[in-house]
């Protein structure tokens, strides 16, 4: 992985430590305060860590779904929970890493993923020829 790709990694590693970290601090200080948003932010967290390291084994068989899954549900997320916590700021009383879509991050998990899905897009694991079997009779 070179470029973009490198610094599109870096990216959502940052992230995903900023996530995990905010996270279990939300949790371990208030989680009684707002259970639902502090579990966002965890389950965030997951996703990009998911996602990065789906992004660096996307050449491998499986990977490059599991980084569209992961980068796709980060983007459902991050408009879902951006949208209701503009709708609804009753159950958004404390932010959470998506919340006003990522305004807490600079607007980052609302564009990450966008990048990410354009990256995956650009970068399709090359299809591997089929192995040639020798003819003739098999043993």
């Amino acid at each position: 992985m070179r470029g973009i790709g490198r610094v599109l990694v870096i990216v959502y590693a940052v992230m995903a430590l900023g996530a995990t970290g905010r996270s279990f601090v939300q949790i371990a200080r208030a989680f009684d305060q707002a259970p639902l948003a502090y579990t966002l932010s965890a389950l965030s967290a997951v996703v990009y860590i998911v996602a990065t390291l789906a992004l660096i084994l996307s050449g491998r068989p499986g990977w490059y779904r599991v980084a569209w899954v992961a980068i796709a549900f980060e983007l459902v997320g991050v408009l879902v929970v951006g949208t209701l916590s503009l709708t609804h700021p009753s159950l958004f009383q404390h932010p959470t890493v998506w919340s006003q879509f990522g305004s807490g991050y600079i607007f980052i998990p609302l564009v990450l993923p966008l990048f990410g899905l354009w990256w995956l897009i650009a970068h399709r694991p090359s299809a591997r020829p089929a192995e040639i079997l020798p003819e003739g009779p098999t043993a």
